[in-house]
């Protein structure tokens, strides 16, 4: 098909293609996706440079958690080959303080002892307590995890950790935008959304009930609706009204 589509997909923290399984079995008919590698390297810069290494001329752009940091990142390096931006469950802030000595905690951790991944106790920060015991969202996250590893891990907290505050770069963002968030996602709260979509020019925010962090995962179905919307539907103005294709 003369128009179909590129997708490039970014994911988040121990995440690799199987976050965005659903969506890509949803959509994968109609639109060429690329998955990029987001745990080879320490930095965003590196990780949007790779990214566009692969990526076709233009693409349809999609970030979901970590992943939307380095969206926003390819967007910084790249503007005009991106015709559309999707940020999933993510933040434009930079890491607090308190954060960053977490995430050094957790790096000290990691160096020193055994990688444990995603473990179960985690669970309750990462999907509504609804999914706990569902296996077909947290088999993906404890294989995912344990894939990647302790490196791709340590790689992505440092990268995490130096990240600029995207909140500037918002206003200047004039293409079809989503922001979606799991109403009860505790990692990147729905307000941290809701800041988003207020800051780019016609943003259209999706707010999906019942639904924690793994948004992908969690609620497919919503999710890829969403995405369909954006990607194939009618689309909406740099004022939020929906427009015909």
């Amino acid at each position: 098909m003369a128009d179909r589509p590129a997708l490039v997909l970014c994911p988040g923290v121990l995440n690799d293609g199987r976050v965005f399984a659903p969506q890509v079995a949803g959509l994968g008919d109609r639109a060429d996706i690329v998955v990029a590698d987001v745990a080879a390297r320490d930095s965003l810069v590196d990780m949007a440079a790779e990214a566009l290494a692969r990526a076709p001329r233009t693409f349809a752009l999609l970030g979901f958690s970590m992943g939307g940091y380095v969206a926003l990142e390819i967007l910084r390096q790249a503007p005009a080959r991106v015709t559309r931006l999707a940020l999933l469950d993510t933040s434009a802030r930079p890491d607090t303080p308190a954060q960053s000595a977490m995430r050094q905690a957790l790096l000290q951790l990691a160096r020193t002892g055994t990688f444990k991944g995603v473990t179960p106790r985690l669970l309750p920060r990462l999907v509504h307590p609804a999914r706990l015991d569902d296996a077909t969202v947290t088999g993906p996250i404890f294989a995912m995890a344990a894939d990647i590893g302790r490196d791709g891990f340590l790689r992505q907290q440092v990268a995490i950790m130096a990240r600029p505050d995207n909140r500037p770069l918002l206003p200047s963002i004039h293409i079809p935008t989503l922001v979606l968030c799991g109403r009860d996602d505790q990692l990147t709260p729905p307000e941290l959304s809701e800041e988003i979509a207020a800051a780019v020019p016609g943003a259209w925010l999706v707010l999906i009930d019942a639904c924690g962090h793994m948004s992908t995962l969690e609620q497919p179905s919503a999710v890829t609706a969403a995405l369909e919307e954006w990607l194939f539907g009618k689309g909406y103005s740099l004022h939020g009204e929906p427009v015909e294709p």
